[in-house]
C-alpha cells in the first residue's frame, strides 16, 4: 500500500520511510513489513602537492539494511537499520596515510543506526528513537559508507497540502565513522570519551563537557514555482540559529525555466557556551561570544536535461566572536554538508570562516538521464584563510539497464591557494572519490 501524498511529504522532509502495509494480525506486523538495503564500495584518495604531508587513501565496503514493520494499532510501526563497513585489511600501518573520514582508522565498524517507534496518519507523523534526519543543518551527511544518525524525537504536521510544520529534539548522535551514539558533535576532538569520530573540525579539548543535543522547529511551503522554508535551531551550549531560504522558478513552458533563490542565517550564543568556556579557537581565533550572520543568492536556468546557475554567499566578520564571526554548525562543520549555495565537495565558508564566495555550476544528463555530468568552479575570499578556488567534476552513471539499482559515480575536486593551513603549504589538495552502490 502506498503512503498517502500528505504523509509522504512529511516523510520526505524529515527523511522518513513509510511502512509497506497495514497488519491484520500480530504475525502480519512482521510478515507484511518491508526490508531494503544497499551495498557500497568506496575508494577515496587525498592527494597533496607538498611532500611534507603524505597522500592518504581509504577503501571500504559496506552493507546498509533497513527494516520496517507493517502498521498496527491504528498507525504504529517499528523500524531499524543496521550498518557494517569493512576495509578488507587495506588500512595503512601509517595513520597519516589513511583517509580516516571514510570509516575511521579501524578495519571494521558495525552500528545500529536506526531503532525507532513511529506513528503516522494522513496529516501527522511522530518518531522516537535512533533515526536519520534530513533538515538543512542536521542531516545524515551521507557521502561516506555510513550516514550520520541521531537519538531524537521528531514530528511532522501537514495542515494543508504544500505546507508542513516540523520539529525535533535530539539528545545524542552517531557520526559517519562511529559505531555508537555519543554526546558530542563535530567541534569535539576525535576519540572524545572513546568515540571514534573522525573528520570533524575540532577546536574543543578532550576535557570539554558533553553536548546536550538540539531543539529545532521548522516549516516548509511550496506551491507552483515557489518554495520556502524557515528554521530555528538551538544547538544547546553552542549556538542559536535562525535560517530562511526561498526560491521561485518561472515556468515558461519552453523547457527553459529561470529561477532565483535567496537565503539568510543569523546566530547568537547563550549565556553558557561550551566553545567560549573552553577558549576554543576556530581558524585560530577565540572569542567571548558566538555571533554570525550570512546571506546568499542563487540565479540560474533549468534547461532540458540540465541546469546552469551562479551563486554567492557572504559571512560577515564579527569582532570579538569565535572565529571572527564563523558560522557554528555542530553537525556539518568539516563535513561540507551545509545548505549554503557555494559549499563545495571539499569545503565551504563554514569551514573557512568569514568572507565571501561565488560559485558557477553546470549540470547535464545524457542517455535518458542515466548519465549525469556536473562541473563547477568556486572562488573563496576569506578573512582568516585567504583566497582559494575549487574546480569540481562529477560523473554518475545509472546501470539499471544492466542490473537494477546499480550505480557508478566519481567525484573529483581540486582546491588551490589559501593561507593559514587551508591547504598544506598553501599549495593544492586534490580529492577523488570513486563510489559504487547497489540498492536492493
Amino acid at each position: 500500500m502506498r503512503c498517502k501524498v500528505l504523509t509522504l511529504g512529511i516523510a520526505a522532509a524529515l527523511g522518513f520511510a513509510c511502512a509497506g502495509a497495514h497488519a491484520q494480525s500480530f504475525a502480519d506486523v512482521f510478515t507484511r513489513g518491508h526490508v531494503d538495503g544497499e551495498l557500497r564500495l568506496y575508494d577515496f584518495d587525498r592527494l597533496y602537492s607538498t611532500e611534507s604531508v603524505p597522500d592518504a587513501h581509504a577503501l571500504s565496503g559496506a552493507i546498509l539494511l533497513n527494516a520496517q514493520t507493517a502498521t498496527f494499532g491504528g498507525g504504529f510501526s517499528l523500524g531499524a537499520s543496521l550498518l557494517s563497513a569493512n576495509a578488507f585489511g587495506t588500512q595503512s600501518s601509517n595513520p597519516a596515510r589513511i583517509d580516516t573520514t571514510l570509516m575511521g582508522p579501524r578495519n571494521a565498524v558495525t552500528a545500529l543506526s536506526q531503532a525507532y517507534v513511529q506513528y503516522q496518519n494522513d496529516t501527522f507523523l511522530f518518531r522516537a528513537g535512533d533515526q536519520y534526519l534530513n533538515t538543512p543543518w542536521m542531516g545524515s551527511s551521507d557521502s561516506r559508507v555510513m550516514p550520520a544518525s541521531y537519538q531524537a524525537v521528531s514530528f511532522g504536521i501537514t495542515p494543508v497540502k504544500g505546507w508542513q510544520i516540523l520539529g525535533l529534539r535530539s539528545f545524542a548522535w552517531k557520526s559517519r565513522t562511529s559505531g555508537d551514539y555519543s554526546f558530542d558533535n563535530l567541534y569535539y576532538p576525535s576519540t572524545w570519551r572513546g568515540d571514534s569520530m573522525y573528520g570533524g573540525i575540532g577546536g574543543l579539548p578532550a576535557t570539554a563537557r558533553a553536548a546536550r543535543g538540539t531543539w529545532a522547529l521548522g516549516t516548509t511551503y511550496g506551491v507552483g514555482g515557489f518554495k520556502a522554508q524557515a528554521w530555528y535551531y538551538n544547538f544547546l551550549g553552542f549556538a542559536r540559529m535562525g535560517y530562511v531560504d526561498g526560491s521561485y522558478t518561472f515556468k515558461t513552458g519552453s523547457g527553459y525555466d529561470p529561477f532565483v533563490a535567496a537565503q539568510y542565517v543569523g546566530e547568537t550564543g547563550g549565556s553558557s557556551n561550551i566553545l567560549v568556556e573552553n577558549g576554543a579557537k576556530l581558524f585560530g581565533v577565540a572569542g567571548s561570544k558566538v555571533k554570525s550572520q550570512a546571506w546568499g543568492a542563487d540565479v540560474g536556468v533549468n534547461i532540458p536535461h540540465g541546469k546552469f546557475d551562479v551563486s554567492y554567499n557572504k559571512i560577515s566578520q564579527e569582532t570579538g566572536a569565535i572565529g571572527d564571526g564563523a558560522l557554528i554548525s555542530p553537525y556539518t562543520a568539516a563535513y561540507a554538508t551545509d545548505p549554503l549555495y557555494t559549499t563545495s565537495m571539499i569545503r565551504g565558508l563554514v569551514e573557512q570562516g568569514p568572507g565571501h564566495a561565488w560559485k558557477a555550476r553546470f549540470t547535464y544528463n545524457l542517455f535518458d538521464d542515466r548519465l549525469l555530468l556536473q562541473a563547477a568552479y568556486a572562488k573563496y575570499t576569506t578573512v582568516l584563510r585567504g583566497d582559494s578556488h575549487n574546480v569540481y567534476l562529477d560523473i554518475a552513471y545509472n546501470l539499471d539497464g544492466w542490473l537494477k539499482g546499480l550505480s557508478l559515480r566519481d567525484r573529483w575536486e581540486r582546491s588551490s591557494g589559501g593561507a593559514n593551513g587551508l591547504n598544506p603549504g598553501n599549495g593544492s589538495f586534490t580529492y577523488n572519490r570513486l563510489m559504487i552502490a547497489y540498492k536492493f
